[in-house]
């Protein structure tokens, strides 16, 4: 029988609205081409998933919308600054949740944690996230949990701005990006821990 997770309500609700206010924000701003430095002029904008949440029991997708722009040097299509790591489809400070509490418990888990805060994230993807490199993710206690401050530095931005639109640029700085500043890269833990969690998971899906 699985265990009900108890999160506490007000951590639910502030984690919560923080990523629901994030739904609309657009990010705009790119100095230079990140290939090869050269100049950039506006393209075209792509909405990307920053979140799933959990919405009177229903999944809800939360979107911001992503700049592309085109390098007039060597011809290549970049995104403009967001907070989200290469090559992920969630926003960085899930992620970065998202591999706290992997150092914690095993990934089934994790997911139980999030979904309680309202946070859709599936195991196989929590697994992924914990098997790559994506830097030091500075962190603090809160309600008897390990958040990140790329998570509780957003809600604090959000509650502050409550009452006018929320621009991209400040939002990314709360994020604590752009991302260069955010290496060298973190390993989500020792890969010996993290292979034992993988086959402690493995003995229980057996035994289930």
């Amino acid at each position: 029988m699985r265990k009900t997770v108890l999160i506490p309500p007000m951590l639910a609700d502030l984690v919560g609205s923080a990523l629901t206010a994030m739904d609309g924000v657009i990010f705009t701003d790119i100095d230079l081409c990140p290939s090869c430095s050269g100049q950039v002029t506006g393209h075209d904008m792509r909405a990307k998933r920053f979140a799933v949440m959990l919405d009177d029991g229903q999944e809800r997708t939360i979107r911001v919308f992503v700049k592309r722009f085109y390098c007039r040097d060597c011809g290549a299509l970049c995104y403009a600054d967001a907070p989200f790591y290469p090559e992920t489809r969630l926003g960085a400070p899930i992620v970065d949740l998202c591999l706290l509490l992997a150092q914690q418990m095993p990934f089934n888990q994790v997911a139980q944690h999030l979904r309680a805060m309202g946070i859709v994230v599936d195991r196989g993807t929590i697994r992924n996230y914990a098997s790559r490199d994506f830097g030091g993710i500075p962190a603090t206690d809160l309600f008897g949990f390990l958040l990140p401050l790329s998570l509780l530095n957003l809600a604090t931005f959000i509650l502050n701005h409550e009452r006018r639109p929320i621009v991209g640029a400040e939002a990314l700085v709360a994020c604590g990006f752009p991302s260069a500043g955010r290496t060298p890269f973190h390993d989500g833990g020792s890969s010996k821990k993290r292979d034992q969690r993988n086959e402690e998971e493995k003995k229980k899906e057996r035994i289930a």
